[in-house]
């Protein structure tokens, strides 16, 4: 590789390139908010809703337009980067040139239409530059399609389950249909076939569990055991089975692929050792086991490179460590070995009093007691605010009494003010500012006087008797609310101080950090359902009165759409879309979208939902199960805990998703890894 190849590789690679293409991405997909049906109303609701604003033609065309340019030049980096051979044998490099092609043609009949055309495909294959952008992302659909076929064969085992249950269903209550209950049952969830398949796959969900059973039940006992027989085989064993296929194929796909990533890491490592030993002179020999590397020449590559400050400087201190002997590829392994870690920086040395009583004060402030005793007040805090709401949960606003707790609420604050000087006299600000735990207190104590002088400043001191003011932008009834939802949210600081809490936490945080390439996964899928079901279903909801098939609010059934008031989950535009697919795939009452969009728009509008309910609720949701299991797994575990960066003893060791799996892996032997780097084309290894 030539100098400008390996200077365009380190700048297409750099910090600021990767973050540009990142919003890049990022853009391109928010403009769904903005495009033709746009977002901008202050609700989604067809009765109350506003005419949005449209931007005009060319505008998010415009933007557009940059982004396919900027994907553009992405491709045509990428391609000269890994060559032609490579380009022409990466699908993922081909598919992401062919949906430029597709995007920038359907652009094109879009200008030329002045945008009117009835149908964007180009909307359609946005997702896809996100997904070519994460080497996680692939993964995890690879995982995905190397489950499929176990889960076809539960799904298989589920389909025949609901069809005999169906057809069970069928013949049990149309038997007897003079029978008053038993009607009620057929009319209600057994009338056809495809409404009684409907009913049990939503119970299947136990979404409509106990209202499918209730008009049988209330008849005759025994048809409980229909029910509970299929809730049983269904809910209870076929799918919490699918539940353990699809965490069985995670781990099993991911720990292979962890394995390829780990042999590409260690090949790495050692093309780098054989690097630096053939500049080390003409003395060398292949034998990584007789030859070494010189320390002088790692410290000044480890210049050079871009590492983080503490895994940099924690890596130098080992070099330095040997003492100008020779590295070993073992010894050189085991050094970058270090870069796998994270820790968290060691906190500031406390200031140093001199005087006993200042000293003695210190010592009292940073003790763990000062801390239970802040959990403490804040706990008495946010009950006193409780009793209050209890107390005045029958008042109207302006004919509350807020004295006493307006009064109790400065008591509080003064306490918060002063734990808070008295924490930093004992730590320092540098200290103080160390401990994440101590910036939440520290934020919301100053949004809190923050807010208390505005209080002052708008109606002085508390006094009896008197009302708060309702209206205003700085009500004093506003102010109040504010003042007590922040002390709520403040007593959120016991979540460290309690160690089995902090694990918990600590894990969904984890979680959280390691969850991209999942969230990635669901932003995928909402994406492209949520601009089919606007193509689908966009107008279909219409407000009470303006179509003969939306039913007056009274005389709408029980439980239905239109007396739920639903209006708002409809598909009017992609911010609507996307909240009316998250209330489907929590499934909870999802047969009432069911039911609405099948009068509304067709009995096949069933299909549309019941696949998202498939990619939603049964796979994303099983694959994040799977990775909390993991995660919870290796925390609770202590032999999954390593060893803090050396020269950092203290700073408690994070392990990220990538580690999940070490102590499965399987160590690659250095004669294979010799094998793979002789047969590199662009690496000359000396025999």
């Amino acid at each position: 590789m030539d100098s400008g190849s390996l200077w365009l590789y380190r700048c297409y690679y750099s910090k600021w390139c990767q973050r540009a293409l990142s919003v890049t991405i990022f853009v391109i997909l928010a403009l769904a908010f903005v495009e033709t049906p746009s977002s901008f109303t202050r609700t989604a609701d067809v009765r109350y809703r506003a005419r949005p604003w449209e931007p005009p033609c060319g505008l998010t065309e415009g933007v557009e337009a940059l982004c396919l340019l900027l994907f553009l030049v992405d491709v045509s980096v990428k391609g000269y980067l890994v060559g032609r051979a490579q380009f022409q044998e990466n699908l993922w490099l081909l598919a992401y040139l062919v949906v430029l092609a597709v995007s920038l043609v359907d652009w094109t009949v879009s200008v030329s239409l002045a945008c009117q055309e009835p149908l964007r495909i180009r909307r359609l294959l946005r997702p896809f530059f996100l997904l070519q952008n994460s080497s996680m992302m692939k993964k995890t659909l690879k995982c995905i399609r190397w489950s499929l076929p176990e889960m076809a064969s539960v799904g298989l085992l589920l389909t025949i389950h609901l069809g005999l249950f169906t057809v069970l269903g069928m013949l049990l209550f149309t038997m007897g249909e003079k029978d008053e209950k038993q009607d009620k049952e057929r009319l209600a969830y057994f009338r056809s076939l495809p409404e009684a398949l409907t009913s049990l796959l939503v119970l299947l969900t136990t979404a409509n569990n106990p209202d499918v059973m209730t008009p049988a039940y209330s008849k005759n006992r025994a048809y409980a055991i229909f029910f509970i027989l299929f809730t049983l085989i269904g809910s209870l064993f076929l799918m919490n089975l699918l539940t353990a296929i699809v965490y069985n194929q995670f781990r099993g796909y991911l720990m292979k692929s962890l394995q390829t990533s780990l042999l590409r890491r260690r090949l790495g490592t050692l093309a780098a050792f054989q690097v630096l030993n053939s500049m080390a002179g003409p003395a060398g020999a292949a034998s990584s086991d007789t030859v070494g590397v010189k320390p002088q020449d790692v410290l000044q590559v480890l210049q050079r490179a871009r590492l983080g400050s503490s895994h940099k400087r924690a890596l130098m201190e080992k070099v330095r460590s040997h003492d100008g002997s020779l590295l070993l590829a073992r010894d050189f392994q085991k050094l970058f070995d270090e870069v796998d870690k994270s820790v968290i920086k060691e906190h500031p040395p406390r200031p140093q009093y001199r005087t006993p009583l200042l000293h003695t004060a210190q010592v009292l402030c940073s003790h763990r007691y000062f801390d239970y005793l802040g959990n403490l007040v804040a706990l008495g805090n946010l009950v006193s605010i409780s009793v209050f709401l209890v107390l005045d949960e029958d008042l109207l606003p302006g004919a509350r009494n807020d004295f006493v707790l307006g009064v109790l609420n400065y008591v509080f604050l003064l306490y918060y003010l002063l734990e808070l000087l008295l924490k930093v006299f004992a730590l320092g600000l540098r200290g103080y500012l160390s401990y994440p735990s101590n910036m939440f207190d520290g934020i919301f104590t100053i949004l809190l006087l923050v807010l208390q002088i505005s209080a002052l400043a708008v109606s002085r001191l508390p006094q009896a008797g008197r009302k708060p003011e309702v209206l205003g932008l700085l009500s004093l009834w506003d102010l109040t609310r504010l003042v007590n939802m922040l002390i709520v949210f403040r007593f959120l600081r016991v979540i460290p101080r309690v160690k089995p809490m902090a694990v918990v936490a600590s894990t969904i945080l984890s979680l959280v950090q390691n969850l991209r390439a999942f969230g990635g996964i669901l932003v995928v899928v909402y994406y492209v359902f949520a601009v089919i079901g606007i193509s689908l279903f966009r107008g279909a909801v219409v407000a009470p009165g303006n179509s003969s098939l939306v039913p007056a609010n009274v005389s709408a059934p029980c439980g239905s759409f239109e007396q739920l008031e639903y209006w708002a989950n409809n598909f009017d535009d992609f911010a609507a879309a996307l909240i009316t697919l998250w209330n489907v795939m929590v499934v909870n009452n999802w047969q009432v979208f069911l039911d609405a969009y099948r009068r509304y728009s067709g009995p096949w509008s069933k299909v549309y939902f019941v696949l998202w309910w498939l990619v939603s609720s049964v796979i994303w949701v099983n694959l994040f199960l799977a990775l909390l299991l993991e995660n919870f797994l290796h925390k609770w575990d202590p032999r999954g805990h390593e060893q803090p960066l050396a020269g950092m003893q203290e700073a408690p060791y994070q392990m990220s998703v990538e580690l999940l799996f070490r102590d499965v892996l399987e160590e690659p032997r250095e004669e294979e890894l010799l094998d793979r780097l002789r047969q590199h084309p662009h690496l000359r290894l000396r025999r």
